[in-house]
């Protein structure tokens, strides 16, 4: 394969896992500050899965980190901005809105990946994060939906 096209940019894609990185270090304390902080007996369940997605989240930044790594880079070390509201609707509408914001992070560092064997490997790891983010966000826009 000769193809420069067809090869992982190692620079870029660390540097848009980084970005991605920071994102999803904020999704994994989003999620677990809304699971500890939501009041009201009927939103105790929702903490529960707030806590179950942070947990995914977290395991998630640690096959980030370790990506940037083996591909020479320093991770990130950077959180984006948290919010919070102990207002149940509130809390659904910002990790919505942040979360729709880190599916495109991830999707954006699949463009470096080419077509190499760790490429693909890669493209394929970005794509399950998504994919679960975004059943993630898809049970959110549920939850805040009024009948």
């Amino acid at each position: 394969m000769t193809d420069e096209e067809e090869l992982l940019d190692e620079e870029e894609a660390v540097r848009l896992l980084n970005e991605a990185l920071t994102l999803q270090y904020r999704s994994a304390l989003q999620y677990t500050l809304a699971s500890g902080s939501l009041f009201g007996f009927e939103f105790q369940s929702l903490g529960d899965q707030f806590w179950e997605y942070g947990r995914k989240e977290l395991d998630d930044a640690k096959l980030l980190v370790e990506k940037v790594v083996a591909l020479g880079g320093s991770p990130s070390t950077e959180v984006a901005d948290l919010e919070w509201s102990g207002d149940p609707g509130d809390a659904v509408e910002w990790l919505i809105e942040s979360e729709g914001k880190a599916i495109e992070a991830l999707q954006a560092a699949i463009e470096p990946t080419g077509r190499e064997g760790r490429s693909e490997a890669l493209e394929h790891m970005l794509e399950h994060m998504i994919m679960r983010k975004q059943n993630q966000v898809d049970f959110l826009l549920r939850a805040r939906r009024q009948a």
